[in-house]
């Protein structure tokens, strides 16, 4: 059985993050990690938050390392866009076709054969604030 060790300020501000915060994962994994050191066994937590076995040894494990700071979800997640690198050529698109996306989007597979939709365009200008 593995178990999670808190101490009392460690456990005082998982209590306070589970309370106040807004990130609904950020509220699951503390809840875990204040089960786990209430003695609930991996099987149960697994259960209760529905999540694999192996997850929960993950959390575990990033709680040993980083303590509060392994909570959040890891920035980089997801797909990566295909448009790093053409934010300049992209904006002079824009200067030139008065910002009219689907120009843009014809030129981007005419010239550098990226597909894209224009939803996902849309997304890239709004990160990258173009």
């Amino acid at each position: 059985m593995r178990y999670i060790t808190l101490k009392t300020e460690e456990i005082e501000s998982l209590e306070q993050i589970l309370k106040n915060s807004t990130n609904n994962t950020i509220r699951k994994r503390s809840q875990c990690l204040l089960l786990s050191n209430e003695r609930r066994t991996i099987t149960d937590l697994s259960s209760i938050f529905s999540v694999n076995r192996r997850t929960i040894e993950r959390w575990f494990d990033a709680w040993a390392i980083s303590g509060v700071y392994s909570l959040p979800i890891v920035a980089g997640r997801g797909v990566k866009t295909r448009l790093i690198g053409y934010e300049q050529e992209i904006a002079e698109q824009l200067e030139i076709h008065s910002r009219n996306l689907k120009n843009v989007l014809l030129h981007m597979e005419n010239q550098h054969n990226i597909r894209i939709c224009k939803k996902t365009l849309q997304n890239f200008l709004k990160d990258t604030g173009l």
